[in-house]
Formats: C-alpha cells, structure tokens, sequence
C-alpha cells in the first residue's frame, strides 16, 4: 500500500475526528473517574497552592488520562470508524 492509499484510508473529515476526539476524552475522564475524584478532593478550597500541594494526584490523573487520549487511540477510533462506514455506506457518527 502506498503514502496515498494509507493516507486516503486514515482521512476523515475534520468535523468527524472533532466528534472522535471527543468521545475519546469521554471514555478517558469515565475510566479514570477515581483519580478526578481524588484530584478534586485535593484541590477543594485551595487556589495556587493546588499546584504543588496536589502534584502527585495531577500526575496520577494525567498517566491514567494518557492511556486512553493519544494518538494510536485516535487512530484505532478512525480505523473503526472508516470500517463502520463502510458496512453502513453513510456518513455519520
């Protein structure tokens, strides 16, 4: 397969892969809903200080949220997508 052909095959239109993106982020804040909720406990009545005070809940939330939100994730999606559609021959989500 070709530069072109590979490319043509991952190409989904902008609006589509905003609509990915967010259902990726989704999926990503519903599976790593225990460390939101425990940065959350942390950064409750604090302002600056959330920043070094609750650094070790944000790097937890940020591993946890970086296992679902990249690009071979978003790039698995597309392929899903694109294989959806054409089984349906429509465009839509």
């Amino acid at each position: 397969m070709g530069y072109l052909d590979e490319a043509r095959e991952n190409h989904v239109k902008k609006k589509v892969e905003e609509a990915l993106r967010s259902k990726m982020k989704q999926k990503a804040l519903k599976e790593c809903d225990q460390y939101v909720s425990k940065y959350a406990e942390c950064a409750v009545g604090r302002t600056l200080s959330v920043v070094w005070t609750c650094r070790g809940q944000a790097k937890e939330l940020n591993t946890c949220l970086h296992q679902y939100t990249n690009d071979s994730v978003l790039e698995k999606m597309k392929k899903e997508y694109m294989l959806q559609q054409e089984g349906k021959g429509s465009l839509s989500l």
